[in-house]
């Protein structure tokens, strides 16, 4: 792509992986909205430095994706009043089974959010998308060990929040319709 001013091949990426690219952007972000605005920001520097970009335009793309996450995390740590808020909008009219997934990965996003902004892009790279620890390495831009540790401690961190997390306390102590904890459990790092 460097220095090729045709956005034919912007469309064609744009074609057979905007929704994994999208995908990652709510997931590193937390919302849809939120994960629009990241993809839009991180195309439009893209766009910006196209004739500069002389790897492959979807590295370049979701490097620019995580640099930016990792840029916003930093900036502003807005995530506990924006969640209170998504909760307080939730009102799900489903059954208790999809009220218990919606519960298990509305918290597992919660407690991403705890996690330091490196961490939380290993584990989103690492484990929502399915990549490797020389493919994560090589997006964020540090050595395999660095993603080693930020996926050990990372998900040890997230075990520990998993651990303490319990149903709501308004809920019955036990007998309750929804049955017992929908308790997240995390699979072991791979390597």
């Amino acid at each position: 792509m460097g220095g090729d001013p045709d956005g034919g091949s912007l469309e064609r990426l744009f074609e057979e992986r905007g929704k994994l690219l999208l995908r990652a952007a709510v997931a590193l972000t937390g919302s849809r909205a939120d994960g629009e605005d990241l993809l839009q920001a991180a195309l439009e520097r893209l766009l910006r430095n196209q004739r500069r970009v002389e790897t492959d335009p979807e590295a370049y793309l979701r490097r620019t994706l995580y640099h930016l996450a990792a840029d916003g995390w930093r900036v502003r740590d807005r995530w506990r009043g924006r969640l209170a808020a998504l909760r307080a909008q939730a009102r799900p009219a489903t059954g208790v089974e999809d009220l218990a997934v919606v519960d298990m990965r509305d918290q597992l996003v919660r407690l991403l959010h705890q996690l330091p902004p490196r961490q939380r892009a290993v584990i989103v790279l690492r484990f929502w998308e399915q990549r490797t620890e020389a493919e994560t390495a090589a997006m964020l831009g540090c050595s395999e060990g660095t993603v080693k540790s930020a996926t050990s401690r990372g998900l040890q961190r997230l075990r520990e929040l998993a651990g303490a997390w319990r149903e709501p306390e308004s809920g019955p102590a036990g007998g309750s319709k929804s049955g017992p904890g929908t308790g997240i459990k995390l699979a072991e790092g791979r390597s």
